[in-house]
């Protein structure tokens, strides 16, 4: 793989939903813009932060001082302060209400007023007209709430495009305990700004080394929440001989990786993360023919080593719903002789049932599913070769099942799952034990999913599964849906 990419394999990490961005109009100055003076040493530093978005959010051009004040002291305020600022921003600086109601009475009385005037002087009715074109153009100011200037200011302030992304993340925070509408709104068009200013055609790719500074790859380090790197000389391997690691820069925010994927190089697909990390030697590069994005997402093949975060909830959840359809059923059978639920499932074959029960030493009459509940509620059947080796056949069939069947509105109910087939690929292959650690077993039962990016099929596969649901599969994993 070299630092020179073709379209194609850039549009496997840069395809994202855009919407357009029409030129703001100039926000309307209610009023004269206040004195741009220090807040009171004494103030608290909430007051302090909310004299400086006053200042800002009451100016047409807010002044860099007053943003500068904002944004210092908006991070130096802990969470409850934060979350007091906010509130503010979205209720007190929301769109000014009154205005907008005497300009939507203005505008209907002049409406009025035209279309009782018949078929008077040609002159009236474009004076008229020309009128109800004023106010349109007002209207659509007045909608404009008054905080859009202040952001649009921010974001043309040196640093001011990481304090919006901070203050973005504060307000979801926010939005899970407190769902009022005046945060919503905010964080709605907070959403669409940022969508705008962080547009990949902005981001610019780097190839990050060993010889960049100290300050970039300490947030490699504290930034990589896949598979932690675990001290200096796990960072040097990741970044060494048959290992890539590239990011993707704002100018906005010089020296942050908005995006950073770890990438190695390989013969064929690994089919375990501890292939991935922990080859020595790795594979000669001249030798390798698979780029494997085992971080994030022809004889070239790009192809990823992805987690299943989903699949042991969703697995648990069927279980237990099933078990209790199971339970109403034999109640209803004893009581009314009542036929089976059209919701009932088989979420065991009969020989997996077997295989399961050969396996547990006392099954006190219960069944599968039962057993699988008892067995899943801990890691602990992985230390044990006959669980697992009984488990293998029915996870590894539900897993497939679940990738590539369960859905949600249409789509993939698994949210990597979706990324990458939104993306363009397919899913190629499951994993067993791919992911032996703590989180892999709880999350995925340690299964692990190469979904492979065919260049000559990227866009094909991107727009059928976005029409129509579609998901590729390859015939390895089709032999667990049959």
């Amino acid at each position: 793989m070299t630092r020179n990419h073709t379209p194609k394999s850039l549009a496997v990490l840069l395809r994202a939903r855009m919407h357009p961005d029409a030129l703001p109009s100039p926000p309307p100055q209610l009023s004269p813009p206040p004195p741009t003076t220090e807040p009171d040493p004494a103030a608290a530093p909430v007051a302090a932060v909310r004299h400086w978005l006053n200042t800002s959010a009451s100016a047409a051009s807010p002044p860099p001082a007053a943003l500068d004040g904002f944004s210092d002291g908006y991070r130096s305020l802990d969470r409850g302060g934060r979350r007091e600022v906010l509130r503010s921003l979205a209720t007190d600086y929301d769109v000014p209400r009154a205005r907008v109601r005497d300009l939507m009475r203005q505008y209907m009385s002049v409406a009025s007023a035209a279309a009782a005037g018949g078929d008077d002087a040609d002159e009236g009715k474009e004076g008229a007209a020309a009128a109800l074109y004023r106010m349109e153009r007002g209207l659509r100011d007045a909608l404009r709430p008054r905080y859009a200037g202040f952001l649009e200011a921010m974001n043309a302030q040196p640093g001011g495009l990481k304090l919006l992304a901070v203050l973005r993340a504060d307000l979801l925070a926010l939005l899970g305990e407190e769902n009022a509408p005046a945060l919503r709104a905010l964080d709605s068009y907070l959403k669409e700004k940022l969508v705008t200013w962080l547009s990949p055609a902005a981001l610019t790719l780097h190839q990050i080394t060993w010889d960049d500074p100290a300050s970039l790859l300490e947030k490699i380090v504290a930034y990589e929440a896949v598979h932690p790197i675990r001290n200096l000389i796990d960072l040097k391997r990741r970044l060494g001989v048959g290992r890539r690691c590239f990011g993707y820069f704002h100018p906005a925010i010089p020296g942050e990786p908005l995006i950073f994927i770890e990438v190695a190089l390989h013969k064929d697909m690994a089919a375990s993360i501890q292939e991935v990390l922990w080859d020595d030697p790795p594979t000669p590069e001249s030798e390798a023919s698979c780029a494997l994005f085992y971080s994030i997402s022809s004889t070239q093949i790009f192809a990823t080593l992805s987690p299943i975060p989903g699949f042991m909830q969703w697995l648990r959840a069927k279980l237990a719903s099933q078990i209790k359809l199971a339970e109403t059923e034999s109640q209803d059978r004893n009581s009314l002789g009542g036929a089976s639920s059209t919701f009932r499932e088989f979420i065991l074959l009969p020989d997996e049932e077997k295989t399961i029960h050969d396996a547990i030493e006392q099954a006190h009459g219960k069944q599968g599913i039962e057993l699988l509940q008892d067995i899943l509620k801990t890691n602990q059947w992985v230390k044990s070769e006959k669980l697992s080796a009984a488990l293998k056949s029915p996870l590894m069939r539900l897993c497939a099942r679940y990738l590539a069947r369960e859905k949600i509105r249409g789509k993939a109910l698994d949210a990597v799952a979706n990324f990458h087939l939104q993306n363009g690929a397919m899913i190629e292959r499951i994993n067993w034990m791919a992911d032996q650690s703590e989180k892999g077993i709880q999350q995925s039962g340690g299964i692990m999913v190469n979904y492979l990016y065919r260049l000559d099929n990227i866009e094909e596969y991107a727009l059928s599964y976005s029409g129509t649901g579609l998901i590729q599969s390859s015939p390895s994993l089709s032999q667990y849906l049959e």
